[in-house]
């Protein structure tokens, strides 16, 4: 999507304004007036309860969202196409199409008909735009997901090639701001879950951030914006004005790109909001190297937080969140996506998981309350845009009490520094405290609260004495109307008599059709006025009930106005205090995540890992998070633990593993990267004992994939991938990579995993597992002093192959790939032949001097001075080669003849 500038007289806005044909009604002058603001978005335009769009807006909106398109009206001499949507529902339309990849432009009456009609019986009822609905500037409750981060970002990239990146969540307010680089820039827009992403309009002759750009589009909208919106000294402006202070210092230094990317992103909130800014938090700048690097791909690999299908389910964050609010849900899914590079901030996580670990009937106690806790957040951003409502005014009042609660239960506790803080947060103990606000709220509101502030009922009785008599009038009115039914029925003698309600003719009274005419004769015809004639009824009104209608809307109204301006009052004490709320918010989430760390520590028997600044990863009886859970859950086999031990001082720094598929090389791999991601996350590790010296990336080239849509082969994602580990990766990476070279010639292959493997000791030094299936690589451990063999053990029983998933030293001595072939169902007569010309060409590879991959089937070289084994003879290859089990009475007879012919002939 583009953002064009209005004020253009080339933008839509004023071609549209032009392009009015003379002879268009009032209406649809109007909205097409109106549609030329909008640009590429969709126009949602209000007509009394529908949104409806018209022209190409409505043929798009009705395909997206499966619904009848009509049409009304003519322009132009043509028909014009027309949908709608219910306003009382139009939210989920909504998130549809921004599903669909639209946005939305919010069109509302800003007037009532009465006062339309003031100017003239022909007067439209005004119509503004009142927000632009973008992915990334949801603030909904019923468009977001309560447990996923949504995120806006805006790039900034200045002329003496400098650039940051911003980003902000408008459903929380968090807003933060990194430097980047054309060669870190994925990276780093990795570390968030971006929704959209704001960047200038890139010349032609910069192809390569055009490029870094398009690849965006993979996951997330790419919005441009014009270069104006990017200058820095107005994003220090907009800054300065959005924070109602006079010097950024006060946030701490920043340069010139951060206050671009701040400003192009204040630029695009206010555009989308109409001006309105949502209660954000004073930024923070990411401290470069404060977090552990991991990559799209890497993160894709090692699926920390959705499985390669795209789901959550079978992540390590599905496997370990045990967080039960939104927030903790949040929180978790971002320390999993950056872990920390600082020993003593891991640490510091790591102390309050220990807390709860030890505590744990105070752990039981705090996740009862936390069950209860809703999402105060989310709420306080829909207040400060003027979108919330009286459940929102509730989630505050329920949270700060929910925060009371947890901060009375663990203030007795002698708490390490991080829960410290979050208690004195809690309570915003270094401002005036919740005491007064959560007074306030609990006072003035009622016990079940309705969605809009127009139902009105959500204001306690009691709180206000004016509203309670606009109440009581309109409740006694009520009453003396249920009065005079009773009244009317004695008087007509109409046992089957009402008074009824509706929008249209207010109060009245309604008898059937057969006592109609009693109503209209003798006495009764001067008390009764005709109103209405139906098929089933016939309706009356009075004197008495007309004056009573009045009474009881003249109430109604002013209940509803007097509940509006409480709502406004009630809303702006709470954005009074929303940094102390907030700061509250993020600590509830803080000790949701410990809690949830704990938690599965206790129940899954994982470890405390040891963190510092070393070189060290040794892991005792290691296991995959994931996979090991996944067992449990299916009743499958127990999971088998390994050691792996890289880069202390007695241990090599890179491993090279062998072993045949299915043996367990990649499960191996990954469960040691998800080891390093968990403890740099401050969580437990599944493990019997780990020390980890802190790795400032990790890096993971495991499985295959190809790109189809950007023209990639599966062996081009490998290189690009690979390129990119070994020109990144440093002496404190963490690299696991899996069965390099694969998807070319057996040469071409090898040597392309052997060099890397040079460049990971040599050059990189960093600390690694690498898997492959070329033999000969195990050689290099002869030269090079940091690389040790390794491999998955395998036990062979009466012909059937046992994988043991034990990592061992050393290295393989086959693959057995004709055995994983025959496990996964290959036809006997396939694994027969392959049988038979895998004997034929190791024989022909061993007479030849020839070394190829790793034998499939083949046992290992002989040790110098042994007799090399013969080729067996065709009788022994054809014994060999019969399944006993699969032979029919009649196939064994004959299969009998064959080998006697055999014997004769040989």
């Amino acid at each position: 999507m583009r953002i064009v500038d209005a004020s253009s007289p080339t933008s839509p806005a004023i071609r549209a304004a032009n392009d009015i044909p003379a002879d268009a009604t009032p209406m649809m002058a109007q909205y097409l007036e109106i549609r030329g603001q909008t640009g590429e978005a969709l126009l949602f335009y209000r007509m009394g309860d529908f949104y409806e769009l018209f022209f190409d807006d409505a043929v798009k909106a009705s395909a997206a969202l499966d619904i009848t398109l009509t049409k009304r009206g003519k322009h132009a001499g043509a028909d014009i196409p027309m949908c709608g949507v219910p306003f009382h529902s139009y939210e989920t339309y909504l998130a549809r199409l921004i599903r669909a990849g639209f946005s939305v432009a919010i069109c509302e009456q800003t007037e009532e008909p009465a006062e339309a009609k003031k100017r003239g019986s022909k007067s439209v009822v005004r119509r503004e735009i009142v927000r632009l609905v973008t992915p990334g500037t949801i603030t909904e409750e019923s468009l977001l997901e309560a447990r996923e981060e949504n995120f806006l970002g805006a790039l900034a990239i200045m002329g003496n090639g400098e650039a940051a990146l911003a980003a902000a969540d408008i459903s929380t307010g968090e807003l933060t701001v990194r430097p980047t680089s054309l060669e870190s820039f994925a990276v780093d827009f990795a570390t968030l879950p971006f929704a959209e992403l704001v960047a200038p309009e890139i010349d032609e002759a910069d192809p390569a951030w055009r490029k870094a750009l398009e690849s965006v589009k993979r996951t997330s909208r790419l919005t441009y914006s014009p270069p104006s919106s990017f200058d820095s000294r107005a994003g220090e402006r907009r800054l300065l004005c959005a924070f109602k202070i006079a010097h950024s210092d006060a946030f701490g230094a920043f340069s010139r790109a951060d206050f671009a990317a701040i400003g192009g992103l204040l630029a695009y909130i206010e555009m989308t909001q109409v001006g309105r800014i949502p209660a954000l938090r004073p930024p923070k700048r990411a401290k470069s190297g404060a977090n552990m690097l991991i990559d799209a791909a890497t993160a894709a690999s090692l699926e920390i937080v959705r499985a390669q299908s795209g789901a959550r389910e079978g992540s390590l964050l599905s496997c370990v969140d045990r967080t039960l609010t939104g927030p903790g849900a949040r929180l978790l899914a971002r320390r999993l996506s950056s872990p920390l590079t600082d020993p003593d901030a891991i640490n510091a996580r790591l102390d309050s998981v220990e807390f709860f670990v030890g505590e744990r009937r105070l752990a039981e106690d705090l996740r009862a309350v936390l069950r209860a806790t809703p999402d105060m957040a989310r709420a306080l951003s829909r207040l400060s845009l003027s979108r919330g409502g009286p459940r929102d005014l509730g989630a505050v009042r329920d949270g700060l009490a929910r925060a009371r609660t947890i901060s009375e239960h663990i203030a007795r506790f002698d708490l390490n520094a991080e829960m410290a803080c979050a208690e004195s947060a809690l309570e915003a103990r270094a401002s005036s405290g919740f005491s007064a606000l959560l007074r306030l709220l609990t006072e003035s509101l009622a016990g079940e609260l309705p969605m809009l502030t127009r139902e009105g009922g959500f204001i306690a009785k009691g709180f206000d004495p004016g509203l309670d008599a606009a109440i009581s009038l309109r409740d006694e009115s009520r009453r003396v109307i249920a009065g005079l039914e009773a009244q009317y029925r004695q008087a007509t003698g109409v046992k089957a008599l009402k008074i009824r309600h509706n929008n249209v003719l207010g109060y009245f009274v309604e008898t059937p059709p057969s006592s109609g005419d009693i109503l209209l004769s003798g006495e009764n015809a001067s008390l009764f006025i005709h109103r209405q004639t139906l098929a089933s009824a016939v309706r009356f009104t009075t004197g008495e009930l007309a004056d009573l209608d009045a009474r009881i809307a003249r109430a109604r109204d002013e209940a509803l106005a007097r509940e509006a301006e409480i709502f406004a009052d009630l809303s702006a004490a709470i954005l009074e205090r929303s940094e102390d709320i907030a700061a509250a918010a993020d600590a509830v989430a803080a000790i949701d995540v410990a809690l949830s760390f704990a938690a599965i520590a206790v129940d899954e028997n994982y470890v405390r890992p040891r963190i510092d600044a070393s070189l060290a990863f040794n892991v005792t009886r290691g296991r995959h998070p994931v996979v090991e859970a996944a067992a449990r859950r299916t009743g499958g086999e127990k999971f088998i633990a390994n050691d792996c031990r890289l880069g202390d001082e007695h241990a090599s720094k890179l491993w090279l593993v062998t072993g045949p598929n299915m043996a367990g090389k990649s499960t191996f791999l990954r469960q040691n990267a998800l080891i390093a991601v968990l403890a740099q996350s401050g969580g437990y590790v599944p493990a019997d004992a780990a020390h980890i010296g802190v790795a400032d990336r990790v890096f993971s080239r495991v499985g295959a994939a190809d790109d189809i849509a950007r023209g990639r082969s599966t062996f081009m994602v490998e290189m690009i991938e690979t390129a990119a580990i070994l020109h990144q990766s440093s002496e404190r990476s963490l690299v696991v990579l899996d069965e390099i070279g694969r998807g070319t010639s057996t040469f071409d292959g090898m040597s392309i995993a052997w060099a890397a493997v040079e460049h990971l000791h040599d050059k990189s030094r960093c600390r690694g597992l690498f898997a492959t299936h070329f033999h000969e690589l195990t050689a290099l451990s002869e030269r090079l002093p940091r690389l040790e063999n390794v491999s998955m053990r395998v036990k062979e029983f009466k012909g059937d192959v046992i994988f043991l998933h034990e990592v061992g030293r050393g290295p393989a001595d086959r693959s057995y790939g004709v055995a994983v072939a025959r496990l996964a169902g290959l036809p006997d007569a396939v694994i027969a032949r392959a049988g038979e010309l895998l004997r034929r060409l190791e024989s022909e590879g061993a007479r030849a001097g020839v070394h190829d991959e790793l034998p499939l089937f083949a046992a290992a070289p002989s040790a110098a001075g042994e007799k090399p084994v013969e080729a067996p003879g065709r009788l022994e290859q054809a014994m060999t080669d019969i399944n006993p089990d699969a032979l029919s009475p009649r196939e064994a007879l004959e299969t009998l003849y064959r080998l006697k012919s055999l014997l004769e002939t040989d």
